[in-house]
């Protein structure tokens, strides 16, 4: 029988989005999330819907680094150096992936997925969610050389050898520095990059919890769930205050603590936290378009009046408490080539913790059990595939077959 009802553990963009697509198709849903709507890794992230982008994580260039640069606190990837057999199992997974066959065939699954992201959009945008996504100028890669580009160029290529359309132009020095005057003249290539989008992550994500609520959906917050049982017909959530929420159906969806709930379902694919850090400032002497620093790691997002300047990839716990230092890194990376900015003007310092996956895919689709299904691990690109992985995940749940585009992100692989 199709379900009725579904409780959906957790409040980011793919739950929130999951709950949506849900209701869509009739079913009552209730969110429940350990703090509050965003406040994981869906709020302060750079907020771009860039589907040329979005690859898989692990990649050949990720194993040149070497060991010394992922100790630094200062580098773009980073591993605070502790004990932690976790940790250390899910890297040397990491780092099996880090091939170009096996980068390729990711690749090929996020390029089905792509191809309708922003599709995934516009149809919440028909559905009623006001917070708008912005077109807008095209996003502009910076480099400080020729030569730095073409990894970069070679890797869209790469994509665009996967299935996605992707419509580019380079720019010489001063052609980059035309475009977007904040440029410092040590910037000397660029890539400008056509048909993206961008947003507000946490105003979207905060205007798809009002539309959830609005249409009878309930969202409980400040509740960890830490268990989910299964009834035979139906599933109950247990809260750490000793309630439960009963529902047909579960979806699993609380970011980088995912595994600790779906592992008793046959979930063995580690989700690692890889922490994200960003602050904004005021406009002046900053990009006017979402521009992103590749060698850098560091990205600004133009947002009303503010502009964000995110960055870093930090794989630890994701309760352990921010490191400044990480935030200076992206301030010094950043300085030299935005030479009119003022970083001492920082406000809104954020870390979030983007749950990763050591192949680089989601995880969406059902679990061991026909009651419980899983949508995480996204990595840096929960904003991104959220609403299309809510949206065919909540297809799968709703008639029993899972649209081909899932396949390759089995939460049983």
């Amino acid at each position: 029988m199709s379900p009725r009802s579904a409780v959906v553990v957790g409040a980011g963009m793919p739950g929130l989005a999951t709950a949506w697509f849900l209701q869509e198709v009739g079913l009552e849903v209730t969110v429940v999330d350990r703090q509050g709507v965003a406040a994981g890794a869906s709020w302060g992230n750079a907020g771009w819907l860039a589907p040329a982008l979005t690859v898989p994580l692990p990649e050949p260039g990720a194993l040149k680094l070497g060991l010394s640069t992922f100790l630094s606190p200062a580098a773009p990837v980073s591993v605070p150096p502790r004990a932690d057999a976790r940790l250390a199992r899910f890297l040397l997974a990491f780092s099996r992936n880090c091939t170009t066959r096996r980068w390729q065939v990711a690749m090929s699954a996020l390029a089905a997925l792509n191809r309708q992201a922003l599709a995934a959009y516009d149809e919440l945008a028909e559905g009623g969610i006001a917070e708008p996504t912005r077109a807008g100028a095209p996003c502009l890669i910076a480099f400080t050389s020729a030569d730095g580009r073409t990894p970069f160029v070679t890797e869209l290529e790469a994509v665009r050898a996967a299935g996605q359309h992707i419509d580019y132009d380079l720019l010489d020095g001063p052609a980059a520095r035309e475009a977007e005057p904040a440029l410092s003249v040590r910037v000397n290539a660029a890539v400008r990059l056509h048909g993206q989008r961008h947003l507000n992550p946490g105003a979207f994500v905060g205007a798809l919890a009002d539309a959830v609520r609005d249409r009878g959906g309930k969202i409980v917050t400040g509740s960890a769930v830490t268990r989910i049982r299964d009834l035979g017909t139906a599933v109950a959530a247990h809260c750490g205050d000793g309630t439960q929420l009963r529902a047909d159906v579960a979806v699993l969806a609380p970011g980088a603590w995912l595994n600790r709930l779906a592992a008793p379902f046959g979930v063995r694919t580690p989700v690692q936290s890889g922490r994200g850090y960003s602050f904004s400032l005021p406009p002046e002497g900053l990009p006017t378009r979402p521009t992103y620093f590749a060698a850098q790691r560091v990205v600004c997002t133009p947002l009303g009046d503010r502009v964000r300047v995110a960055g870093m990839m930090e794989f630890t716990a994701p309760d352990r408490p921010g490191d400044p230092r990480r935030v200076r890194a992206i301030v010094n990376a950043a300085r030299a080539l935005l030479p009119s900015a003022d970083f001492d003007r920082r406000e809104d310092v954020w870390v979030g913790p983007r749950p990763c996956t050591a192949d680089g895919l989601p995880l969406v689709g059902p679990t061991r059990s026909p009651r419980v299904h899983v949508c995480g691990g996204h990595g840096m690109w929960g904003i991104a595939l959220g609403p299309l992985s809510g949206k065919l995940l909540a297809e799968s749940i709703v008639t029993g077959r899972s649209p081909a585009e899932l396949t390759p992100l089995h939460p049983l692989r």
